[in-house]
């Protein structure tokens, strides 16, 4: 069953990763300075991700692929790992999309 998961960093800011069934982080957040707004992250995550116009397909300096998802007014709430394709960079996409609505969250903060 896929989860956000809850954290907080060394800095104390808050964090949260979804995790897919199998435990692999599919979608990160930055950070955040309050719980209340880190849920909120998380439940931007939940509503935008059903929103594929609001996945930024991007590629980094080395040229791997990797995503960014993006709120309403533009801002990134969470990026994904760095892919070995361009396919595999659409399947990280497919499994946000799928575990983001149902997923629980668990607090480890």
């Amino acid at each position: 069953m896929s989860k956000f998961e809850i954290t907080t960093r060394k800095n104390g800011e808050f964090q949260f990763n979804l995790k897919a069934g199998n435990g692999q982080v599919i979608l990160a957040s930055e950070g955040y300075s309050s719980k209340g707004a880190c849920q909120n992250g998380i439940e931007s995550v939940k509503k935008n991700s059903q929103d594929d116009s609001k996945f930024e397909r991007k590629t980094s300096s080395n040229g791997k692929p990797y995503f960014n998802l993006k709120a309403s007014n533009g801002q990134v709430i969470g990026n994904s790992e760095m892919y070995e394709s361009e396919s595999s960079r659409e399947n990280g996409i497919e499994s946000v999309k799928k575990n983001a609505p149902e997923a629980q969250i668990s607090d480890l903060s």
